[in-house]
């Protein structure tokens, strides 16, 4: 009997045997259909013959998100199988940015979805109003509450599909969804590139690339003028374009124009303008540098602009001043994290927008493994400028001991909202009285933003401290991209601190714990009748100690400032 039994078992062990080794029928996990397949390939194309490209992968979902209202599940299978790529790839980039509508395949797509700004400069212009009759009204589209448009000067900002509202009302969002008028706004005042040619554009990075101008000496004038990187760090222009010279080639360059912070709009603004001299300073940076290739990132908000680049981008191509590095123009999907460089970086790669641990630094170690030479968009609009007038004459303006001249995103309640281009070194007070048209009808300053929802909270007694790197933070505050908004007598610190935080807690990406967790359980506390200072100080100091980027560690700001200069909003009543 107990042979028999040992026999058994031994067959049964071949038989299972056997079995491994037949191939299978079919893959494990769901798989795609033809159908789905047939509709992926004829939106992406067919693949190449080394396959898709992986990087491509962000720009695959965009162009199925746009054309079917959203990602459903079977297209997604069918992109996997597309790019050669495990499903949960694919979706857990998709699911990581919050313009990518994921849907179940029995699902129906909104046909629009409107999207209504919350952050302060629109809270404060009643977006949030604004919002609930456009969800009580508008019951057969989608209506969201999103974070900053980047139409701060608009505010109340909203988007009927892709195109924007500004000043935005009920009656004119409802005629636009009625219409189904979706489409990115014209931009006819944009200077194109035939006129921007005819005004003597492009001969200065002609000049560059054909060796009549030293590179040598632009990298001198830029160190000269003190220009430095625009998007919020400030690091100086010319010192990193020696640091990523020096690193062995290839070298790439990335541009930033995730302009994502609340308050800040001066990119758009100038892109919109004159595109023409921001691409010449693109050009200008990769021949110094020696950049092979220049990717530019821009953030999904911006239809109108991302039509206008496009079209640019074609023209400067089909007739070329000088030989270009290769451009590529990536879209991104609604993540502000993906405004700090490394996150930037991971995303234009086609993955998840994270922020990488550092050292290695993305001048060593940047896009796809190479030295990367990283700029803020207004940076690079500088350079022709810089160049032609010499480092004095930008040198030359600033008050209050800086140099230099400053594009300021002004919001809030003041006369005339819009971008401001004043001397480094300005105040406050002098900023909206000279180039604001003073504060609003009925208005008087209270308080103010300097640097944008991260850069602190600042009362009206410090409204005289010059507004530039360096001049802010023994006050707990700094310029960043100098996006102020400035609120009024009837307006609330701790509201706007709230306001920010909860930003902070919705766009964090979620890989460390103290950014997490920190700002969801600050706005938790925030919200109290009463702060419970120890326990926020607490947070603070752990989010600001152990984050590992630029948000965790800005996000405590508001809560110092409101405990330092506003304490009278938070206390308990005795």
């Amino acid at each position: 009997m107990q042979t028999d039994s040992i026999s058994e078992t031994r067959i049964g062990l071949n038989a299972l045997r056997d079995q491994l080794r037949k191939p299978r029928s079919q893959l494990k996990g769901r798989q795609t259909t033809p159908e789905a397949r047939a509709e992926v390939q004829g939106l992406i194309g067919l693949p190449p013959l080394d396959g898709h490209r992986r990087d491509l992968l962000i720009e695959h979902l965009h162009v199925l998100n746009d054309h079917f209202h959203g990602l459903f599940e079977r297209h997604i299978v069918a992109l996997a199988a597309e790019m050669r790529l495990p499903v949960v790839e694919v979706f857990e980039v998709a699911s990581f940015y919050h313009h990518f509508d994921i849907l179940k395949d029995d699902e129906v797509a909104p046909s629009i979805t409107v999207r209504v700004c919350d952050s302060l400069s629109c809270t404060l212009a009643g977006s949030n109003a604004l919002l609930r009759q456009l969800q009580n009204e508008l019951l057969n589209v989608k209506v969201v509450p999103v974070p900053c448009l980047g139409r701060c000067e608009q505010a109340p900002a909203v988007q009927v599909g892709q195109q924007a509202v500004a000043q935005a009302t009920v009656a004119a969002v409802t005629q636009r969804v009625t219409a189904q008028q979706t489409a990115p706004n014209p931009l006819p005042e944009a200077i194109r590139f035939d006129a921007y040619q005819r005004a003597g554009g492009y001969q200065l990075a002609l000049q560059v690339a054909a060796g009549l101008k030293h590179h040598e000496s632009v990298i001198q004038c830029l160190e000269s003028s003190g220009l430095r990187g625009l998007g919020g760090a400030g690091f100086p222009a010319g010192r990193k374009w020696r640091i990523v010279r020096s690193q062995p080639g290839p070298r790439l360059m990335a541009v930033n124009i995730d302009e994502g912070e609340p308050g800040t709009f001066k990119d758009r603004t100038c892109l919109e303008a004159d595109p023409h001299r921001f691409l010449e300073g693109v050009l200008i940076a990769a021949s110094v540098v020696g950049c092979e290739a220049v990717y530019i990132y821009l953030r999904d908000e911006y239809h109108e602009a991302r039509v206008l680049l496009t079209e640019e981008l074609a023209a400067l191509k089909l007739n070329p001043p000088c030989a270009l590095p290769r451009i590529e123009l990536r879209r991104g999907a609604g993540a502000y994290i993906c405004g700090e460089e490394s996150a930037m970086i991971e995303s234009i790669e086609g993955k998840r927008g994270e922020p990488r641990l550092r050292p290695p630094y993305i001048a060593e170690v940047g896009l796809f493994g190479r030295p990367t030479l990283e700029h803020n968009f207004e940076t690079l609009f500088w350079i022709r400028e810089l160049l032609e007038q010499g480092a004095d004459s930008f040198a030359a303006h600033g008050r209050h001991g800086r140099q230099g001249l400053r594009r300021f995103s002004v919001s809030g309640r003041v006369g005339q909202p819009g971008v401001k281009l004043a001397p480094a070194g300005i105040t406050l007070r002098e900023l909206v009285d000279e180039y604001c048209g003073g504060m609003a009808e009925g208005q008087t300053l209270y308080a103010y933003l300097p640097g944008g929802a991260s850069g602190g909270i600042l009362p009206a007694r410090l409204a005289d401290v010059p507004l530039d790197f360096d001049t802010l933070q023994p006050h707990g505050c700094f310029i960043g991209s100098a996006a102020v908004m400035v609120l009024g007598q009837d307006d609330s610190a701790r509201e706007a601190a709230l306001n920010v935080m909860k930003f902070f807690a919705h766009e964090s990406c979620g890989q460390c714990t103290p950014c997490r967790v920190g700002t969801d359980k600050a706005a938790q506390l925030m919200a109290a009748q009463a702060w419970d200072a120890d326990t926020l100080q607490d947070l603070a100091q752990v989010m600001g100690d152990a984050s590992i980027c630029g948000l965790g560690q800005a996000a405590p700001n508001p809560i110092r400032c409101v405990l330092d200069y506003f304490q009278h909003e938070v206390r308990g009543r005795a």
